[in-house]
């Protein structure tokens, strides 16, 4: 690996996010917030400080200029340190608004990996930091470095490393010849989207500022939400139209383009993996509808409304809900904690396991079992018309048995710090599928994780990272051939 790319990558992409960090400024003048101008400009002159002193003090990085023939290694470490960098600036306007250390950087890494736990304890802050919590969540749903290779000259051929650094999946998607075009359109879906839903939001009566914010988050699969009671206090039309929005939130939004810019819809049902997910999401929320209905006692509107909402929300890993489900009974929350470790599609904003990584496990299990009937066969894996590659398959299993790994050692380690065991097990497997709330009232969808120690706090910072680069980006960073350092 050669530090001076990595340096000059991390330097730029760091200079970019130090402009992110304005934004929220806009938002402090029109509501007359001047308070709030302060913490978002000492915030983008940190990281653009940043910028320019590793810029500065790496070896050879002013002499680079273009980073056309960055290796995969350097564009795997630059995405990990750019996301765990940009947590550490986006928390910075935190500490302004009085959350201690822990809790800043808590709160922006859970918007920024579009986890949505939270440690806020109130709700009585400036409209920017709110305007900022979304904000963040809807810049990490379609990825920090996808925005900059759709915008920037800079990364127009670099960026095939970056963007598949930065959303590794079972398979390397693009459906355009440039990987910049790719990323255009991506972002173009996905703002297209977050329009509609902010319109279809403010028409049916929620005020505008809330109408932006809600949207940024279910678009981007985050949850933060303007109030302590997410979406419960809205109508059943808003719930719909949220439920519709996070639904697609989770869908792959490579195979979302191709539908809408053909404007022909039935072709998501030609994929294999969207008509799974469409199945499971419609048959547990049916089962969830059900069970609500006869035992507790729900109406039947009520029963199909909260369903679905809560079923779309975490399988989409938003984690917006519309009422407290920690309330409701043993099985219909063990179906909520079923579609926690379903997940959403690749290539979507949403987090977990992935769908596409479950049809291949269920494949290679079927596949093993009729070798040991005929041993002979040669049985070939694929994912619609998709023959799945042999690497492909060996990744996703060890994709798979880390992602599993990590759950068990977090829950391990933060069980001695909380003790408590459904803390420790359901807060990490919300923290590592970037889902956001769990089940019990402390940490679930009317809690909060402000009462959790600040060890656990950091492993759950850790493992939300994690998540959101799909562990591969982060596994990396500690294998040692990675650091032999080259000119």
């Amino acid at each position: 690996m050669r530090p001076a790319y990595l340096a000059y990558t991390f330097s730029l992409v760091m200079k970019y996010f130090s402009l992110v960090l304005l934004v929220p400024i806009i938002v402090a003048l029109f509501y007359h917030e001047y308070e709030a101008v302060l913490p978002f400009v000492i915030g983008s002159f940190s990281a653009l400080l940043t910028s320019s002193l590793i810029k500065r003090i790496v070896n050879g990085a002013e002499q680079i200029k273009s980073i056309n023939d960055i290796k995969k290694s350097e564009g795997l470490c630059s995405v990990t340190f750019t996301w765990i960098f940009a947590a550490i600036f986006a928390s910075i306007p935190y500490l302004f608004f009085g959350l201690t250390p822990i809790n800043a950087v808590f709160e922006a890494t859970s918007g920024i990996t579009t986890t949505g736990a939270t440690t806020l304890t109130h709700f009585d802050y400036p409209h920017a930091m709110f305007f900022w919590r979304s904000f963040t969540q809807w810049l990490g749903g379609m990825g920090i470095i996808v925005l900059f290779i759709a915008v920037l000259p800079q990364f127009a051929i670099a960026g095939r490393q970056l963007f598949f650094a930065e959303a590794p999946g079972p398979t390397e998607e693009k459906f355009t010849p440039r990987i910049k075009s790719t990323a255009a359109a991506l972002w173009k879906i996905y703002a297209g989207l977050t329009i509609v839903e902010i319109i279809s939001l403010k028409l049916c009566g929620m005020g505008l500022f809330e109408a932006v914010c809600h949207s940024f988050s279910s678009l981007s699969g985050g949850g933060f939400s303007t109030n302590h009671t997410s979406i419960a206090n809205y109508s059943y039309t808003i719930m719909w139209i949220i439920t519709f929005f996070m639904f697609f939130a989770g869908a792959n939004f490579n195979l979302q383009y191709k539908a809408w810019s053909k404007f022909n819809p039935f072709l998501l049902f030609k994929n294999e993996e969207f008509k799974v997910y469409f199945g499971v999401v419609t048959f547990i929320a049916i089962l969830l509808a059900f069970s609500l209905f006869a035992n507790m006692h729900y109406t039947i509107n009520d029963s199909f409304t909260h369903a679905f909402f809560n079923i779309s929300s975490l399988v989409s890993s938003t984690g917006f809900c519309s009422v407290d489900w920690a309330n409701w009974d043993y099985g219909s929350k063990i179906l909520l904690f079923v579609i926690m470790l379903f997940g959403s599609c690749a290539s979507s904003a949403g987090g977990g396991l992935k769908v596409t990584r479950w049809l291949l496990i269920i494949k290679i299990m079927k596949s093993e079992m009729m070798k040991i009937l005929h041993p002979k066969a040669i049985y070939n894996i694929k994912i619609g018309n998709y023959s799945v590659p042999k690497e492909i398959l060996y990744q996703t299993l060890m994709f798979v048995s880390f992602y599993f790994a990590l759950i068990a050692l977090s829950a391990l380690l933060t069980a001695f710090a909380e003790k408590d065991t459904v803390i420790a097990f359901v807060g990490s497997v919300a923290s590592v599928g970037n889902i956001g709330p769990g089940l019990g009232h402390i940490i679930g969808p009317m809690g909060n994780f402000a009462e959790l120690t600040t060890f656990t706090k950091t492993i759950f910072i850790i493992d939300m990272l994690a998540g959101r680069l799909e562990l591969i980006p982060f596994l990396v960073l500690f294998q040692k051939d990675l650091w032999l350092f080259k000119k």
